[in-house]
């Protein structure tokens, strides 16, 4: 069974449809021993980090998702949730878990997109990944496949961690991690068919660790 942290940080009703959708067993909870005892973890989320970061610390699901990380446990940090795994985010000065070195950094709203024009921000829409790493969570999915983004920050971490960049003014980590401890700043359970692919690669390399594949 995976696990779907629940910190009231939003998205992970529909986090779960999508894995029911694949008939991948999955529940959402904020209980640390179904999290501990789950084949792995996924971390959703949107909103704004501070906040997150207050909510984390006041149940203790900070020191549950730092124990999973000790522990080697597959983990998979979506949007939100891929932003605070950095030491700090812009967003509210925040200091956030440190699992990954690096900041979350506010997209600069003088850039210009590919047509001279001001960026929209927040980044919202479908943009293209360029893969920049092989990753067990892009098995069958083609390089430049587009997946669905609402951010207005990304990750700035060590480039040897980079797995995928994406381009809005200018070009950001979208994907970074390292082998079962990943993070993707788009959401892939609002990305069709390539974003349930990932969510089925995820699964698949869990059962694998914990030998039910």
């Amino acid at each position: 069974m995976l696990a779907i942290l629940d910190y009231k940080a939003g998205n992970q009703t529909s986090v779960r449809r999508a894995f029911d959708h694949l008939g991948i067993e999955c529940r959402i909870t904020a209980e640390p021993e179904v999290l501990l005892a789950a084949q792995g973890v996924i971390f959703p989320g949107v909103g704004a980090a501070g906040q997150a970061m207050r909510q984390l610390a006041a149940t203790g699901m900070d020191a549950v998702l730092r124990r999973l990380v000790r522990e080697n446990r597959p983990l998979l940090g979506v949007c939100l949730g891929c932003q605070i795994l950095v030491e700090a985010s812009e967003e509210n000065d925040t200091k956030t878990l440190g699992v990954f070195p690096g900041v979350c950094k506010r997209l600069p709203s003088e850039l210009e997109d590919e047509d001279g024009q001001p960026i929209r921000i927040p980044h919202m829409g479908w943009n293209s990944l360029d893969f920049r790493q092989d990753c067990p969570l892009f098995a069958g999915i083609k390089d430049h496949s587009e997946f669905y983004f609402v951010h207005s920050y990304y990750v700035h971490t060590d480039p040897g961690l980079v797995l995928a960049v994406a381009r809005h003014g200018l070009e950001f980590c979208a994907a970074y991690g390292r082998d079962g401890l990943w993070a993707v700043q788009f959401h892939p359970e609002k990305s069709g068919r390539v974003g349930l692919q990932l969510l089925r690669n995820f699964a698949d390399y869990c059962a694998l660790r914990s030998g039910h594949a």
